[in-house]
């Protein structure tokens, strides 16, 4: 593979590249001597699962271990305890330790299923974070001033909002920055909003006489099932890495025609001529839209699990949606007689609030046993009944069995 290609498969879906002329170098030197380099990249974790949001930097990191990358996994075991201010109007709450723990063991489980563990440094920065010491830590406060900490947008808007900024939070860019001196990263990696704490790590290496200056780049943040806000669990917008195929499959397919192109540019493994010939084809009419969005639900479920999984998850979405089947394993719950509907959709699991429940009454989205419900008060008098929410979501209900 010729370095140019390379260089377009790093470049490929992101949104800002800082010294692009570093990178070319250490691309170039391993491809004309074999040298390898360091690519960083952290995650706090706060939560214990990974979401496709959190795959678009796995997905680059891994494109770096195909082009002499050695990867410096960051578990901020340390920062965590902070948590990252980084577009938050308020400050976090403090995570105990042993929640941190058991989150970072789960995301380690989690990552080979896209990087190569072979290629990969699983580092925790409480290693040379606790050492620093208080002496350290105040040392390392003299190396930024409060000005132009403020100039960071989020902490400029909750300051003249009169919202609460802690002082630990104005240190966490600080420490994000000192872990690239301690690794001697060579490129570190994240997302466009973490903009601020990537170039803290290319000031602080210079400061602290590291020796170079890390290249940073940034990804795009991936849009959620509804196409306009970021990925989140809080949003209920999500694509969960360790979900069931079955809804891994069908989520994929749930998004737009126009957002599937953005997700196999950031997600899928094909190349940059692939997607563009798909492209070509849909526009030609050659080829449909859903089968293309089929191929990608296949790619994301064969990843996180295997091609019979994924082939599975196919066959069961096809048995329900195109043959108007139940699926065989929906969950089961018991209720209360005179239950209200919105309270069993959450007890069932396929409503996340009684609020979200009637809105999608309203909408038409509700149906009990394949009948549209119209009316968000009524009661579930004794019996059993299939609730289903959308075409993807369905519980059986047993009411005062």
């Amino acid at each position: 593979m010729s370095v140019n290609h390379a260089l377009e498969e790093i470049c490929r879906g992101t949104a800002e590249i800082i010294d692009m002329e570093r990178i070319e170098t250490l691309v170039k030197k391993f491809y004309e001597t074999g040298e390898t380099y360091t690519v960083k990249a952290g995650f706090d974790p706060t939560g214990a699962d990974l979401h496709l949001g959190h795959t678009v930097l796995l997905q680059k990191l891994r494109i770096f271990q195909n082009h002499g990358g050695r990867v410096q996994l960051l578990i901020g075991d340390f920062t965590a305890m902070i948590g990252d201010p980084t577009g938050k109007s308020e400050t976090r709450k403090v995570l105990d330790r042993e929640t941190i723990l058991a989150n970072a063991k789960t995301y380690t489980e989690q990552v080979f299923n896209i990087l190569d563990e072979s290629k990969t440094d699983v580092v925790f920065n409480s290693e040379w974070l606790e050492e620093l010491g208080a002496s350290g830590m105040v040392a390392l406060t003299t190396t930024f001033n409060v000005a132009r900490m403020l100039e960071r947008d989020d902490f400029e808007k909750r300051y003249k909002a009169g919202q609460s900024i802690s002082i630990s939070e104005f240190i966490y860019p600080l420490l994000q920055g000192y872990d690239s001196v301690a690794l001697k990263s060579d490129i570190e990696i994240g997302g466009t909003d973490q903009k601020f704490n990537l170039l803290m790590g290319r000031q602080l290496q210079r400061t602290y006489g590291v020796g170079k200056e890390q290249a940073v780049l940034m990804m795009p943040i991936l849009e959620g099932l509804d196409g306009v806000q970021k990925m989140s669990k809080s949003l209920n917008n999500y694509i969960g890495i360790t979900e069931a195929p079955k809804d891994i499959y069908a989520k994929t397919l749930s998004v737009s025609d126009e957002l599937m192109w953005r997700y196999y540019e950031l997600l899928s493994n094909k190349s940059l001529e692939e997607i563009e010939q798909l492209k070509t084809d849909v526009a030609e009419g050659r080829v449909h839209p859903k089968a293309v969005k089929e191929n990608l639900a296949l790619e994301l479920v064969a990843r996180f699990y295997d091609e019979t999984a994924a082939n599975d998850a196919k066959a069961a979405f096809d048995n329900v949606f195109k043959a108007n089947k139940l699926p065989d394993d929906m969950p089961e719950v018991d209720v209360e007689e005179d239950t209200w509907i919105c309270k069993a959709l959450v007890d069932a699991g396929i409503e996340p609030s009684t609020s979200q429940a009637r809105r999608d009454i309203k909408q038409g989205a509700v149906r009990i046993d394949q009948e549209k419900v119209a009316d968000e008060k009524i009661t579930l008098p004794k019996g059993e009944y299939i609730l289903q929410v959308g075409k993807r979501k369905f519980a059986k209900v047993r009411v005062g069995v």
